[in-house]
């Protein structure tokens, strides 16, 4: 009867453990360790001269960007006598609040002139009631009917559809100055001159740009998920109020707040419409209180301290909404 032996290193069999000692299995020991770490010490990593560049490029950039603001403060905090004595100095010349309480009507006529304001008065109270009502009701209905514009465009479908959204893109290259007189012939004659509603109209319905800016957000919308919707009951309108417009917030509050910064800096269309003091707007009192000059200079510290206080709102918008904004700039779909 014969037997089978298997040979010694079969597939089915594990390999052997080597033995202790072999060079297979080295001993790790803090000795080692050490000697390893000297023979190959760690470099420290040496900044590119590009990485270097870039960083001095953008810190250059950043400082000339800031420094007319800084500049605006630093004038807001001076005596106009000691402005033109101290022109060069980066700091303030004659460190005063008097600029500030001349914007905010906290002194008298007389006071003013001996703290070397020009003697003009600016209502700041008002007039900012006027620029946030203007602003507000601009960016209220412009988001709103755009928001259904662009899901019109994006969603429906209808005879032409294209060919309509192209001629409105095209809206786009018409510069805004060509539209201003036909539309302030027509708040004319609507008789809504020196109104709210006539400061309003012609931006409050819709905008090309926001319409585009929606739109293609909208494109990257799933339709399963209307499809879904409309399934369980619901109609167009409820699919659009309930579902797309709050998964759509993050562009519409960056398009809120693009329009709303928009409109409180317009000038142009609130200087033709708006020329009483129920309906003047900030950027058209700040024109005035400039050219109030009965001594012949403006009155530098007052107005610089005046656009200072007037672009804090802005200011404090973008600093309370502005990583929404960088975050929802560059759309990536529906998570």
């Amino acid at each position: 009867m014969s037997t089978t032996t298997a040979p010694a290193n079969s597939p089915a069999d594990p390999p052997a453990d080597p033995p202790a000692g072999s060079p297979a299995d080295p001993p790790t020991t803090p000795s080692a360790t050490r000697r390893t770490a000297a023979a190959h010490p760690t470099r420290p990593r040496r900044p590119r001269w590009r990485t270097v560049l870039g960083w001095v490029t953008m810190i250059v950039i950043l400082l000339i960007t800031l420094f007319p603001f800084y500049w605006m403060l630093r004038t807001a905090f001076s005596t106009n006598s000691e402005l033109a004595a101290q022109a060069t100095n980066l700091a303030p010349a004659g460190f005063t609040l008097d600029a500030f309480r001349r914007v905010f009507g906290l002194t008298t006529l007389e006071e003013s002139l001996a703290q070397g304001g020009a003697g003009g008065r600016i209502n700041f109270w008002l007039y900012l009631r006027n620029s946030v009502i203007m602003s507000t009701a601009i960016t209220l209905g412009q988001v709103f009917f755009s928001a259904m514009a662009a899901y019109a465009f994006a969603r429906l479908r209808w005879p032409g559809r294209d060919v309509v959204f192209a001629v409105f893109l095209s809206a786009l290259m018409v510069p805004g100055i060509f539209t201003a007189i036909p539309n302030f012939v027509l708040i004319k004659e609507l008789g809504l001159l020196n109104t709210f509603p006539g400061l309003v109209l012609p931006t409050f319905f819709m905008t090309p740009f926001a319409i585009f800016f929606l739109r293609q957000f909208f494109l990257g919308i799933p339709h399963e998920i209307e499809e879904a919707a409309m399934i369980d009951g619901a109609s167009r309108a409820r699919t659009f109020l309930r579902i797309i417009i709050p998964m759509s917030a993050a562009p519409i509050t960056t398009l809120s707040v693009l329009t709303y910064i928009q409109a409180w800096n317009e000038y142009f269309w609130p200087l033709l419409v708006g020329q009483s003091d129920g309906v003047r707007v900030l950027t058209v009192a700040l024109g005035i209180f400039r050219s109030q000059t009965p001594q012949g200079s403006p009155d530098w510290a007052g107005l610089m301290a005046a656009t200072l206080v007037a672009a804090l709102p802005i200011v404090l918008l973008f600093v309370v909404l502005g990583r929404r904004i960088v975050n929802s700039i560059g759309f990536s779909g529906i998570k």
